[in-house]
């Protein structure tokens, strides 16, 4: 499939196979850097265990691919230790690490101290979601790591998705891939990936939001555990 689909001309598509290698996560990759052009296409990497995994194979089809990265400047020091260790291992990636338009400081003169408590919807709104509508507002198209045993609100996730919340279109290589994918990947080709995931931390956010979960426990139980919040919002409408 050659034609390049945006938010504007949205259709269903599966064209993509599954049977493959990569369960389809590859032939995507390469279909979506040969559609959409430099300047509009992203990959939004948190640099979790998916995104190692993203990140190794989008270096083989596109070596000097832009990444951005949200700097919530509240993340483990485990992940920007991983950060430096992927710029080392794939030097010609554009990685951006984007920041918010408040400091920690000024959120906190104008909403008050330890906002991610009180409010963590708002705080993700600030410190990620608009940042990243900053990110996307000039692309046709963005990447993500999302999968779709992760949790009952990403299982109907499709390898392209109409994102409403972006008005562009949302792609998804690693939708077939278990937990244990990941992690043969990850082993297989030696890759970096940060230290907390051996530690209980399946899913790894801003450090005051972010908790181990029990063995067998959800992907995404250990995020804002109490609040019944579940997403940071930049996976919903």
């Amino acid at each position: 499939m050659t034609e390049k689909i945006t938010y504007k001309n949205w259709k269903e598509v599966s064209h993509f196979p599954m049977e493959t290698k990569t369960k389809g996560a590859k032939e995507l990759l390469e279909w979506a850097y040969h559609t959409y052009r430099d300047n509009e296409i992203v990959y939004a990497s948190s640099f979790g265990a998916e995104a190692m995994v993203l990140i190794d194979l989008i270096y083989e089809v596109k070596p000097d691919a832009h990444i951005v990265f949200l700097d919530t400047e509240l993340h483990f020091p485990e992940t920007y230790e991983v950060i430096r260790k992927i710029e080392a291992r794939f030097p010609n990636l554009q990685i951006e690490k984007r920041k918010p338009a408040l400091t920690l400081e000024e959120q906190a003169a104008i909403h008050g101290t330890a906002l991610w408590k009180r409010d963590p919807g708002r705080c993700c709104q600030i410190r990620k979601v608009e940042p990243l509508r900053e990110a996307l507002t000039p692309k046709e198209a963005w990447i993500s790591g999302l999968r779709r045993e992760q949790s009952p609100t990403r299982a109907q996730t499709n390898f392209l998705n109409r994102d409403d919340k972006f008005q562009n279109i949302k792609i998804c290589p690693l939708i077939h891939w278990s937990w244990e994918d990941v992690w043969m990947h990850i082993r297989k080709q030696d890759l970096p990936y940060n230290e907390l995931h051996d530690h209980g931390y399946p899913s790894i956010g801003c450090f005051p939001c972010t908790q181990a979960v029990g063995d067998g426990g959800d992907s995404r139980a250990g995020r804002w555990v109490g609040s019944g919040k579940t997403e940071c919002g930049l996976h919903t409408n």
